[in-house]
């Protein structure tokens, strides 16, 4: 049997089918505003599997397979608990006769990895605690929609070196962009995945110094799911890191800013810069749906 293939990291897939990817999902958007019906998975179903709770992801997937003509399954901890009760092999294994795709939304990506080797159909990282490609899609797209190519541009990302980090480094490898990473000490991406992009990444520790110029500036939240009994020496860490209106004055002129939503408002970004015409959140946050309904019409159809 052919194996299936997995979207688990941006370097599942090459540079050129990304670009397809992101082309497909631009498309499918004006699909969607035209409102007509496109239905290539009818009959089709992902089975979605939550260990980590999150609206966006689970409305995203759920709205973009029905809109597809298929149908999702919402399995919540509750539901299934990967590596508890079950191996994780076999959950795979009777998991992937029963359903077309699966999206995993778990801690530790070697769980997904796990589940991944041993499933019969495509699996999907829906987010780990190491990556989370699906929202770089979401990104890029969003970014090519406004700008053009991101190839040669300058991307600042700033706060911690965490999964949206990671995933930033490897576009930068697969899209061809500069990425200037502004991180406090004791918060750096890992090195195994930072290591191998080469010139394309490199660290800073002052964020000004990475945001001048930058055509692209990206920050998440200081603390993280379950880093919640972090938050307060978290809080006093990113002191500085916070994106402010004088950091966006010194980027590009037309640059943009991203964050991957929820934002905390007064801390890894100021209210005026979030709420300004620089930021395109609310259009990247739709795009997630956009960019996966394209990621699952090429898993599910080729």
């Amino acid at each position: 049997m052919t194996q299936p293939r997995h979207f688990l990291t941006l370097l599942d897939f090459t540079p050129d089918e990304l670009r397809e990817l992101i082309r497909r999902a631009s498309e499918l958007k004006i699909i969607r505003q035209r409102n007509e019906r496109h239905e290539p998975l009818r009959g089709r179903t992902l089975a979605m599997i939550f260990e980590k709770s999150s609206t966006r992801t689970r409305v995203s997937f759920e709205a973009g397979m029905a809109q597809l003509g298929g149908q999702a399954l919402f399995l919540s901890p509750r539901d299934t608990q990967l590596g508890r009760g079950e191996p994780i092999e076999d959950t795979a294994r009777v998991l992937s006769r029963m359903v077309d795709v699966v999206m995993i939304r778990t801690f530790e990506h070697a769980k997904l990895q796990a589940f991944a080797d041993h499933s019969l159909v495509p699996v999907i990282n829906g987010l780990t605690d190491s990556y989370h490609p699906c929202q770089l899609l979401a990104d890029m797209q969003t970014y090519f929609e406004h700008r053009g190519d991101i190839a040669g541009k300058q991307v600042a990302w700033i706060g911690d070196g965490n999964n949206m980090c990671h995933s930033y480094i490897n576009a930068a490898r697969q899209f061809g962009f500069d990425l200037r990473i502004a991180c406090p000490e004791g918060f750096d991406p890992d090195t195994a995945i930072l290591a191998p992009a080469g010139e394309r990444a490199a660290i800073l520790r002052e964020p000004m110094a990475a945001a001048e110029g930058a055509d692209l500036i990206v920050t998440d939240v200081w603390a993280s799911m379950g880093q919640e009994e972090e938050a307060t020496r978290r809080l006093k860490a990113f002191e500085g890191f916070q994106v402010t209106d004088e950091m966006m004055a010194i980027a590009a002129k037309d640059a943009l800013f991203m964050h991957c939503l929820p934002a905390h408002r007064g801390e890894e970004v100021a209210a005026s810069v979030i709420d300004s015409e620089k930021t395109v959140v609310w259009e990247e946050a739709e795009n997630r749906m956009h960019a996966q309904k394209a990621l699952l019409e090429m898993l599910v159809t080729s």
